[in-house]
């Protein structure tokens, strides 16, 4: 089993950053990708960036060039630097790990961009 917790999440200002961080314990392997995604009220989750134990990043189209997602694997981490936030990057921002065939999620963070 694994766990992810989340942490960071908060109210910012249109233009202004936020970095997410997500921790990992359990059955664990660095090969596992992992990642976040979104939901934003009455709308579907979205994937908004994964990285493969390799390194390998994925993004959305609507947040490349402003959002980084890094991982630790010392310390089972995978962060998510959010920069340029605008009103409509605010939704609960969930952790995601893949592992073989099963796919973990944390309990999500709120992450809200309004003046």
């Amino acid at each position: 089993q694994v766990q992810l917790v989340e942490s960071g999440g908060g109210l910012v200002q249109p233009g202004g950053s936020l970095g997410l961080s997500c921790a990992a314990s359990g059955r664990i392997f660095s090969t596992d990708t992992m990642g976040w995604y979104r939901q934003a009220p009455g709308k579907q989750r979205e994937l908004v960036a994964t990285i493969t134990g390799g390194g390998r990043t994925n993004y959305a189209d609507s947040v490349k060039r402003r959002f980084t997602i890094s991982r630790d694997n010392a310390k089972n981490t995978v962060s998510l630097q959010m920069n340029s936030l605008e009103p409509e990057d605010t939704a609960v921002y969930y952790c995601n790990r893949q592992q073989f065939t099963k796919v973990y999620w944390g309990q999500g963070t709120q992450v809200t961009v309004a003046s």
